[in-house]
């Protein structure tokens, strides 16, 4: 892969269990994200993305990362992955808290194309990118009006949880305009936010 992610310190990190399904790795010194992403074959971003870690370029001695069973993470999700036959098309009502990112942008879909996304559970803002992939929606690094744009944690100011807003305008310098709530001091009031397409930056639409 050519990354060298990892910064290693020796004291152990607390780390949640892993699912039944998982295979687990304890780090030891040395040891990068995506050299461990290697191993398995798979990404870092699936790493961090999957372990929550919210700086792949941090991973601590003894901190046990979780190698999901799942083959859809273990590579890189393409249209031909498998959709999830459950829940496919989608609750009926909005499953997110008011007035976090994933709240608007769900509402604002719906608003504007008449369904709900269909994903409800491992469904924070930086995993919606694997979860459109898993229900068989489309997943672009190209913006379009009406698509929900995810942002991977600290990609563009965004926090640890990445973000999620709705692509209202594309710009001619191929930028977007976005709604959102729960962005920076504007906690609970919809506000337009300008973000550019690129690394950790996906464009999600039914």
């Amino acid at each position: 892969m050519g990354a060298t992610f990892g910064v290693n310190v020796t004291h152990a990190h607390a780390q949640s269990v892993c699912a039944s399904s998982d295979r687990t790795y304890s780090v030891v010194y040395g040891d990068t994200l995506g050299g461990i992403a290697s191993r398995y074959g798979t990404t870092y971003q699936n790493l961090a993305a999957y372990n929550h870690i919210p700086n792949p370029n941090l991973i601590y001695v003894n901190q046990v990362i979780c190698i999901p069973g799942s083959s859809t993470w273990l590579s890189t999700p393409t249209s031909n992955s498998p959709v999830q036959s459950s829940s496919a098309s989608g609750p009926n009502y909005n499953v997110f808290p008011y007035p976090w990112c994933t709240w608007w942008a769900n509402e604002r879909y719906h608003e504007v194309h008449g369904i709900y996304v269909p994903w409800t559970t491992n469904a924070d803002a930086w995993q919606w990118t694997a979860r459109a992939y898993d229900f068989g929606w489309q997943v672009s690094s190209t913006p379009s009006v009406g698509s929900i744009i995810d942002l991977q944690p600290w990609v563009e100011g965004a926090y640890g949880s990445g973000h999620v807003a709705f692509v209202e305008q594309v710009l001619s310098n191929g930028d977007v305009i976005a709604s959102t709530s729960a962005w920076g001091a504007n906690f609970y009031q919809v506000t337009y936010v300008e973000f550019a397409p690129g690394p950790g930056v996906t464009f999600i639409s039914q």
